[in-house]
């Protein structure tokens, strides 16, 4: 089973995946996240901060993608593990549906025809929601900035994840990033336990 955890940036989904790294830790899942568990996403990291043309840090991304889905996610899960990943798929549709703006006319038709016939989809998705202002704050105390972090392109952003859960219902959990770190952690870490055990019992069958 593959969960993805999502949000803009200064949502929480760092710390919230630090605590399931523990509480979890009897399921055996892998952690990993996007960009960053390849050589790809050392320079992915780069063209962010060197602020590249935004077709070619899109295509790093991808590139990224799938160099983590071939040397971690797919050998994960044909073990039938439990992987935890700390953003996928779903930033790079909210994030450069932004960027890609007036370089491609339809930027998540685009995106998504590119991962079109080889990307593995998540079968759940939490996706921390808290007003810009208070992520922008967070990040600041935090220290350092990258391109994305601004005001109006976070805010954009987040509309972009609703709009992918408003379109996905059945996999997208929706997350009061607000609420007190425990709250959430013991909500996320519950769901992915009922989750994890159905997909064995599935198994089963």
């Amino acid at each position: 089973m593959l969960v993805t955890i999502e949000g803009i940036d200064g949502s929480g989904k760092s710390s919230l995946v630090a605590s399931l790294c523990e509480s979890l830790a009897d399921l055996c899942p892998v952690f990993t996240r996007e960009p960053g568990s390849t050589w790809i996403g050392d320079q992915v990291r780069r063209a962010i901060a060197e602020e590249i043309d935004p077709i070619a840090e899109a295509l790093l991304f991808v590139a990224d993608h799938a160099a983590h889905l071939s040397e971690v996610v797919r050998p994960a899960l044909a073990r039938g593990e439990l992987v935890i990943s700390d953003r996928y798929s779903d930033s790079r549709f909210a994030y450069q549906m932004v960027t890609l703006r007036g370089a491609v006319p339809d930027p998540l038709a685009w995106l998504r025809e590119v991962h079109d016939g080889w990307t593995v989809a998540p079968d759940l998705t939490f996706l921390l929601v808290l007003p810009v202002h208070e992520a922008l704050s967070r990040r600041s105390r935090s220290g350092g900035q990258e391109h994305f972090e601004q005001e109006e392109v976070l805010g954009l952003v987040q509309k972009n994840y609703l709009d992918l859960a408003s379109a996905e219902p059945s996999r997208f959990v929706v997350v009061d990033a607000l609420k007190e770190e425990a709250e959430i952690h013991r909500f996320v870490a519950g769901e992915i336990r009922r989750a994890a055990e159905s997909s064995r019992s599935n198994r089963r069958r």
